[in-house]
């Protein structure tokens, strides 16, 4: 019999990906979403029968202990994500990000398994010099790279967890967001055609959004060997500027143009390089690059409109 798994959150911007994957596999798979952004992201896998859907919130204790008692395994993506939506709402923030989080580890059987992305925005204004690893000083700036430092740590505690630090996520999802970095600049050059940087030198590394999928069900496959352990996962030749990230914009939209201005400040203050060499070392690579995410932008966004797809 397939094992079961709870994914919270898992009509957002990486579930609705990540779900009909996992039910591909074999998987019988519940969801728990509160539906904020009133999506219906999983209205094509209704029909399959293993799949099940809770329309409730994470801090509702009564129903997540009942959910927790038929999973095996628990993908817990149901987040306030980034830190303009935490700065928006940081009590909020915290009760889904912190105290929901803490209220379902304590809950956990020390059997069950959880895999949890996090952020690597916690490495902050990293050395420039050298790529940031998993054991390489954090420095957390924003309510939303300090708790998810906090949250990490404590699963930690729990035997059979894995932590993903991703890298920034980018491309199309049935349920889109356009104010991720990539998908935001993509989406400008697309309908402006221009756009005004700040900080246009700060790097950071990339990844798509169905690599974030895939690097779970790697992990799924190979869980006894990765366990207890964090993980950065991003493009290892994607650790470029925002200048650099619009040139390669360009390539596809010549008619694109940008230029540098102080006209504001990154709250995560988000500048380093990472490595990708330990998830790399289990045999996991990215399968799509940060070119073939522009052009499925570029296509998508014939589609689409701002309005609605985004979380701030």
């Amino acid at each position: 019999m397939s094992d079961t798994i709870l994914v919270t959150g898992g009509a957002g911007y990486l579930g609705s990906i990540l779900v009909p994957e996992l039910l591909a596999q074999g998987y019988r798979v519940r969801v728990l979403d509160n539906f904020l952004y009133r999506q219906n992201s999983l209205a094509a896998v209704c029909a399959h029968p293993a799949f099940t859907v809770v329309n409730a919130d994470i801090r509702a204790e009564s129903t997540l202990r009942a959910l927790l008692t038929q999973a095996d395994i628990i993908i817990p993506l149901a987040a306030i994500v980034g830190a303009p939506a935490c700065a928006r709402d940081p009590v909020g923030a915290h009760s889904v990000n912190v105290d929901a989080i803490r209220m379902m580890l304590d809950r956990l059987s020390p059997d069950q398994r959880v895999l949890m992305p996090t952020t690597n925005s916690a490495y902050g204004t990293g050395d420039e010099q050298h790529e940031c690893t998993e054991e390489s000083p954090l420095r957390p700036i924003s309510q939303y790279a300090r708790e998810k430092v906090e949250i990490e740590q404590r699963l930690l505690q729990h035997e059979n967890a894995i932590s993903f630090r991703l890298a920034t996520v980018f491309g199309m999802s049935p349920r889109m967001r356009l104010d991720l970095l990539v998908n935001d600049f993509t989406y400008r050059a697309v309908t402006d055609r221009a756009l005004v940087l700040f900080e246009a030198h700060f790097k950071r590394n990339y990844l798509h959004v169905r690599d974030v999928t895939r690097v779970f069900l790697h992990a799924l496959d190979r869980f006894a060997v990765m366990r207890g352990q964090i993980y950065n996962v991003g493009l290892s030749d994607a650790n470029l500027s925002k200048w650099e990230l619009c040139q390669c914009i360009q390539r596809y939209l010549p008619d694109f143009t940008f230029m540098e201005a102080p006209i504001g400040q990154d709250p995560d203050q988000r500048n380093y390089l990472v490595s990708n060499a330990k998830i790399e070392a289990t045999g996991f690579r990215p399968a799509f690059s940060l070119e073939e995410g522009i052009q499925e932008l570029i296509k998508g966004y014939a589609m689409i409109r701002k309005h609605g797809y985004g979380n701030v």
